[in-house]
């Protein structure tokens, strides 16, 4: 997928990579793809539910070993 910005959040632990995400995602336009690692398992239900509750939306997520990948599209 093709993807604005890659924010390697590996190795952080909640509420990290959501807070990271979100400054992340500010500093892209409306539109742009955001690719996100994370290393931590409580990160794909956090995904989830920051793109339900901000309105960006979640185009996908996968698990790659010990490692997730998620792509967020600013809203």
């Amino acid at each position: 997928m093709d993807f604005s910005k890659e924010l390697d959040a590996r190795g952080l632990n909640c509420p990290l990579p959501i807070i990271k995400t979100k400054k992340a995602l500010s500093e892209l336009t409306s539109g742009q793809v955001l690719k996100v690692l994370s290393t931590d398992a409580g990160s794909v239900k956090d995904m989830q539910a920051f793109a339900s509750q901000t309105g960006n939306e979640l185009l996908g997520s996968e698990a790659q070993g010990s490692e997730y990948v998620f792509f967020l599209k600013k809203k």
